[in-house]
């Protein structure tokens, strides 16, 4: 009888320990400059030579950048990943996702300098506004649709600068909401950007109307893990920056950032309408985790911080603030630096668990020091990125 009761306890406890283990989830964001420019020359970086082959090509040469990314990811082994600057050849046009795969197979899924490979079974890489030319003169320059500059979103062809979530758990496909076509117009007191030397908009009211608010896309893409969904809010938010006094583009990342702090609030994400025309934002107590490269701080940089302020501040969502030793030692005269996460000396990736489903464990930036022999991975934008892996280890808790 004892034997049993002892078999049932251990049967029990093994069991519990199963399901803890299992419902523990790493989630990350990585702008990792897998983009055209990274392969190419300084003096091959006009318009017509940026070709949207190059990071096949720097794939296809064992590419020592690239073998550095994947033996970040592979140190850091995220359960599931957003990779910001992962261009998108061909903006899935013939939906091949070639550059993807080739990563994959021949980087994540190898040993690189003895860490375990790593797969990830599951991928959504959609469709983005960079390098979309939208036929009007956007950047002002007095010449309308002549990419990068007067593309939705700034890139040298389609699919530039791209984005890809790959992950450990299932992709629910059939509900992933894409906001690639919603109108900047479109949301209430949109901040229309203004030229000060007319007092009038700087964007034409023809392209003011076909003007898209995504400078790449926004994403919500439901991941199953353990029988219960977690919604993968994914953007890339325009630089602040590479403007003039409107503000164009600080104007945009504020929108773009407020989008994701409307879709989660129930009273205000009426106005939206995803690329099916279905409407509304997120249902209200389903778990997400918004990620990228917002490329905004709220103490730092040239954003307008109104908009990451806000949703940092959200009711529903929690942050975790990581940091690293690294990031601190980098910028040693700046009280916010070990939460920068941009060798440029600033916290611009997120990830940014809801309140609801989920509990924060742990939470860290990838950013070795200089004593440290990993140091070599991120040393300068070459050896990797410009930016930082950001992690969090979650808690999915039971419904």
């Amino acid at each position: 009888m004892k034997n049993s009761i002892l078999s049932i306890t251990i049967t029990l406890a093994l069991t519990y320990m199963s399901t803890a283990q299992a419902e523990r989830l790493k989630i990350a964001t990585f702008n990792v400059s897998m983009e055209a420019l990274n392969y190419q020359s300084p003096q091959n970086r006009e318009t017509a030579t940026v070709s949207s082959n190059a990071l096949q090509v720097a794939l296809e040469s064992n590419h020592q950048q690239i073998k550095n990314i994947a033996e970040i990811i592979q140190r850091v082994n995220p359960d599931i990943i957003l990779l910001n600057e992962f261009d998108n050849q061909h903006n899935n046009e013939d939906n091949s996702h070639q550059a993807l795969k080739t990563f994959s197979k021949h980087y994540l899924n190898k040993s690189q300098n003895g860490q375990k490979a790593i797969d990830f079974p599951y991928y959504y890489q959609g469709q983005v506004n960079t390098g979309v030319n939208s036929g009007y003169d956007l950047d002002g320059n007095g010449t309308p649709g002549v990419l990068p500059g007067d593309g939705f979103g700034y890139g040298h062809f389609s699919g530039h600068f791209g984005m890809v979530l790959i992950s450990k758990y299932p992709i629910d496909v059939k509900n992933i909401r894409t906001f690639q076509y919603f109108k900047w117009r479109d949301m209430p007191n949109a901040l229309q950007p203004i030229d000060p030397t007319t007092s009038k908009p700087w964007f034409s009211p023809q392209a003011w109307q076909d003007l898209r608010l995504s400078s790449k896309s926004h994403w919500d893409v439901p991941v199953e893990v353990n029988g219960q969904i977690i919604h993968i809010l994914a953007s890339h938010p325009t630089p602040p920056v590479f403007d003039g006094p409107e503000d164009r583009n600080g104007k945009r990342n504020h929108d773009e950032i407020r989008f994701w702090a409307d879709y989660i609030s129930a009273d205000k994400s009426a106005y939206i309408y995803d690329d099916k025309g279905d409407k509304g934002g997120l249902k209200p107590l389903a778990p997400f985790v918004i990620l990228g490269d917002l490329n905004a701080s709220s103490v730092d940089g040239n954003a307008m911080n109104a908009g990451i302020s806000s949703l940092l501040a959200h009711v529903d969502i929690q942050d975790a603030m990581p940091n690293s030793e690294g990031a601190e030692k980098h910028t040693q005269d700046n009280i916010n630096a070990k939460h920068h996460t941009a060798f440029w000396r600033m916290r611009a990736d997120y990830v940014l668990p809801s309140k609801m489903g989920l509990t924060i464990k742990d939470a860290g930036v990838y950013w070795p020091t200089e004593d440290e022999d990993t140091y070599r991975l991120i040393k300068d934008r070459a050896a990797s990125s410009d930016h930082r892996m950001v992690w969090l280890d979650l808690l999915l808790n039971n419904k």
